[in-house]
């Protein structure tokens, strides 16, 4: 699969972000800032007890009384007690040639056609407040309101921020730990499923008591196996996207583009990742699916449309 080269797009709701090196900037000043009177609260309260926290309140009061900015102080100081970091944000624009040879713009090119995809399928599931999700761009770890996102977790959509979390170099471990034969479409497919959980939430069904059992049956695999079928109903019609000029924005999908799709549905299968760890295979652990129930359901979005996915009205033999 490739996109056509002289296409040319750009999705507002993806983010490159990198941490600011050496603490400039305003987001720098206020951390450094905020490190140091969190500091001087600590030293003096260990001192001087309550005593000490006066003191610092009547300093901080003097401050402001003389012009100082005391505000950016205490914004400092709840993000380091929330562990927070300073990063900086890019927008990027990209052409097909470029998404052909770069994740970053693939992935940027896989947003662009699941907003042109999901405003309309969103009305075939009656959902009638649907928005696009946030999708950001990492290397190595990055803050999120769910907490820390890296590449140990892999990627993951966030409730809380209702945005999508993507370590760029995941896809190679796709390949080299799990075993993924790999390929464009494949990586577009991880960003169509996590896309997927973001649908659920404006529907309401992540917020279900009833997704978060595990086991082979249970809400958590039916959650997983819906969001696998919302992508394969993506895949069936990506190729209808176009870029900014109304130009095709992707050519038309290979045999092999499908297969190398359905290997990575079936690498991040709950049996064969207790597999690949040296487990014995436990159902009663399984959260995500089996190998062939993802592969059936990624299909069967593909060949059936979004309107097939409710996996939470089968019956456990047709799961």
């Amino acid at each position: 699969m490739t996109f056509n080269k002289d296409s040319r797009f750009d999705s507002s709701n993806v983010r490159r972000r990198r941490p600011s090196s050496g603490g400039s900037g305003s987001g720098g000043n206020r951390g450094g800032s905020g490190l140091g009177i969190l500091a001087l609260f600590s030293l003096l309260g260990r001192r001087g007890g309550i005593g000490g926290i006066i003191v610092v309140v009547v300093v901080l009061f003097i401050l402001n009384a003389l012009g100082v900015p005391i505000g950016q102080f205490f914004g400092g100081m709840f993000s380091a007690m929330s562990g927070d970091s300073s990063y900086s944000e890019e927008d990027f624009q990209c052409t097909g040639a470029e998404a052909n040879a770069s994740t970053d713009c693939r992935i940027e090119g896989a947003s662009v056609s699941l907003e042109q995809f999901w405003p309309v399928a969103a009305e075939e599931l009656g959902i009638d407040d649907y928005s696009h999700p946030s999708i950001y761009l990492y290397t190595g770890q990055t803050s999120s309101a769910c907490g820390t996102a890296s590449n140990a977790i892999g990627p993951f959509y966030c409730p809380a921020d209702a945005s999508i979390y993507i370590d760029v170099e995941f896809f190679d471990m796709l390949v080299s730990d799990y075993g993924a034969a790999g390929g464009p479409l494949a990586e577009m497919y991880v960003v169509a499923h996590e896309w997927g959980h973001h649908v659920q939430q404006v529907a309401g069904i992540l917020s279900s008591a009833n997704t978060q059992d595990e086991g082979p049956s249970g809400g958590a695999v039916r959650t997983e196996l819906q969001a696998d079928c919302f992508a394969g109903a993506w895949m069936r019609d990506a190729t209808t996207a176009v870029g900014e000029g109304g130009e095709p924005l992707l050519q038309e999908f290979t045999r092999s583009d499908i297969e190398q799709t359905i290997s990575a549905a079936q690498a991040i299968g709950d049996d064969h990742i207790q597999e690949q760890a040296g487990m014995e295979v436990d159902p009663e652990r399984f959260t995500h699916g089996t190998s062939e129930q993802r592969t059936t359901w990624l299909l069967r979005g593909y060949e059936q449309g979004v309107t097939s996915c409710n996996t939470f009205t089968v019956s456990d033999s047709e799961l």
